[in-house]
């Protein structure tokens, strides 16, 4: 059977989805599983063993993106999140099987519509993912391996040859490119550094992503001559995802690297927003949940500051304990 999993827009919702691809291929080998991804997404997905075919959805016209469709020649498609647009794309690649959330106008244009009201976050997003399966495949197993993802070690070798790096990677990100609901600011991330600094055994590290050369200067200012590492991300997603695949601890608010770091393994300390809708019940990543360690910032002055002597505390305790 040829499937369609649709989950085109940002890094961590693709993340999200990345389960749901693998029970798919697994439930049987012989399934054809075809992914459409934004742009962005494009090289993880290629990097997936359990990922047969990738169509990248440029945000062309409806008819373009539905001849994309058909020339896949897809027998079902299950669409995680779904719009309009991308709808009626599969209806007129007449797809004879379109699974979707009964949410939305759009949902005229599936012909099995499953009610799941994630707003009420009775599961995590991917587990919501997952779920959808079972309109396919009713006995479906959904269970996956973690870490999900597995890259070569050469990267994270060249890293720490460049770097001169002869110990264990704690890294701090404080970029969030807009997709979070809280975060500390950049100062308060310096002082988590000074932290991670004071402990012998370890490597410092803090990334940056392409188009945050602002922060990355901010930062530089503000550590001096600290011997903690600076580092711009260089190359695409799986770049950055086979060097943090080398990396024990990062540290950053609830966006796509975190997903990223936790599907290979790493372990994360992960700052979300203070409301069911943006917490770790409904954005927790499908890494292992041992390794997950999530803190809810809250909104008035008071609790933030008592959150961030909690965190500060926390890590040194996580820090003292070792990798």
């Amino acid at each position: 059977m040829n499937i369609l999993v649709v989950r085109n827009d940002k890094l961590g919702d693709f993340i999200t989805a990345l389960p749901t691809l693998y029970v798919l291929k697994h439930q049987n080998p012989s399934n054809r599983i075809v992914v459409l991804v934004a742009p962005l997404n494009r090289k993880l997905a290629l990097s997936c063993d359990f990922i047969d075919e990738v169509i990248v959805d440029g945000g062309e016209d409806i008819l373009v993106l539905a001849r994309k469709i058909l020339h896949a020649k897809i027998d079902a498609s299950i669409t995680l999140f779904s719009n309009t647009r991308v709808a009626l794309a599969q209806w007129l690649a007449r797809i004879p099987i379109r699974i979707a959330p009964a949410t939305k106008i759009a949902q005229i244009f599936y012909n099995r519509r499953i009610m799941q009201r994630r707003s009420e976050v009775k599961m995590a997003e991917f587990e919501y993912n997952l779920e959808l399966t079972r309109a396919l495949f009713k006995d479906i197993n959904l269970d996956f391996p973690k870490p999900l993802l597995h890259f070569d070690e050469g990267i994270f070798k060249a890293f720490c040859e460049e770097y001169v790096i002869t110990k264990p990677v704690v890294a701090f990100h404080p970029g969030f490119g807009g997709s979070s609901d809280a975060n500390w600011t950049l100062r308060e991330y310096i002082e988590l550094v000074w932290i991670a600094q004071e402990v012998e055994n370890i490597n410092v590290v803090m990334t940056f992503g392409p188009d945050e050369e602002k922060l990355y200067e901010e930062a530089k200012e503000l550590l001096g001559e600290s011997p903690v590492i600076l580092y711009r991300s260089r190359g695409s997603v799986v770049d950055f995802a086979a060097l943090l695949s080398g990396f024990k601890l990062f540290v950053s608010t609830s966006t796509g690297t975190y997903h990223l770091a936790s599907a290979v393994g790493c372990d994360t300390f992960t700052f979300f927003g203070d409301s069911r809708f943006a917490s770790a019940l409904r954005w927790k990543s499908i890494g292992e949940e041992i390794k997950q360690h999530h803190f809810m910032i809250p909104l008035d002055t008071q609790g933030r500051a008592e959150m961030f002597e909690s965190v500060k505390q926390e890590l040194k305790n996580r820090l003292l304990v070792g990798f």
